[in-house]
């Protein structure tokens, strides 16, 4: 399987402007730029569009071992904080909130590391990755 997009930038880094667009179209020219990505201007930024990948890798591959598991999870919501500092994304924390009947929160644990460890975003990232959860609450 392979996915592509695209980046189209026009202009310096600080006063140009650019848009991504996607295979699957749901980018579509959607724009980024100096504001977007290091102020509060309209558009998407590199940072978020992995925050995304991360969070939606992350609960994906939680909700296959969970399936694995015999559980079928009712709600699994995950936000993900990526931080960027002096050019470096230097940490992923996902925070997650799950309802799942039925497991323990010693093997709902193990299973959040196991998807945090082995989603394939979370492979890729060459940063410090950190979970909290909250089950059942």
């Amino acid at each position: 399987m392979k996915r592509k997009a695209q980046a189209h930038w026009q202009g310096t880094g600080k006063e140009g402007k650019g848009h991504l667009t996607t295979q699957s179209t749901v980018l579509s020219k959607t724009q980024y730029s100096f504001s977007s990505r290091f102020e509060q201007g309209i558009g998407t930024n590199p940072e978020e569009l992995v925050a995304a990948a991360h969070s939606g890798c992350f609960t994906m591959k939680l909700a296959f071992n969970l399936q694995e598991a015999n559980y079928t999870p009712k709600d699994l919501i995950t936000d993900c904080q990526i931080t960027l500092e002096d050019g470096a994304i230097t940490s992923s924390h996902l925070t997650l909130k799950a309802t799942v009947d039925g497991i323990s929160d010693e093997e709902f644990g193990k299973l959040v590391k196991n998807a945090e460890e082995n989603c394939p975003i979370s492979k890729l990232l060459n940063t410090k990755i950190s979970v909290s959860y909250t089950l059942n609450e």
